[in-house]
């Protein structure tokens, strides 16, 4: 499975942006999907996740309420919208999938496929 992320940019404080994940490959739309983020200094850290309907996500609690996934299987791509940002938000986001991963592996060593990233800045 091939990933490509995009969508980020520069944002002020309080703004949205909506980053696109397209998958290629072996049979993406039955893997597990999710975005994670790795800001100058840190780890990788779990933003979302969904199951391969999208029925199912789980967000992580510093996102909750204003960021949401979601996934459409027809074009193979995942998304994640992010409102309300915040300077803290800045960061390379990147799309992870796997066959067999649980949407509550928060793990970044449970995604076996990974997309290039793509920075998110937000100014104050």
């Amino acid at each position: 499975v091939q990933l490509q992320a995009s969508g980020g940019g520069l944002v002020q404080a309080g703004g949205s942006l909506r980053l696109s994940c397209v998958a290629s490959g072996r049979t993406p739309s039955t893997h597990v999907m999710a975005w994670f983020r790795q800001a100058p200094g840190k780890e990788r850290e779990f933003a979302a996740a969904l199951n391969f309907s999208g029925m199912r996500k789980n967000h992580a609690d510093s996102v909750k309420g204003r960021f949401t996934i979601s996934r459409d299987n027809a074009k193979n791509t995942v998304y994640l919208q992010m409102n309300s940002l915040k300077t803290e938000d800045t960061a390379v986001y990147y799309c992870a999938a796997d066959p067999t991963s649980s949407f509550y592996n928060k793990n970044a060593g449970g995604y076996s496929y990974w997309g290039q990233g793509t920075q998110v800045t937000v100014s104050s």
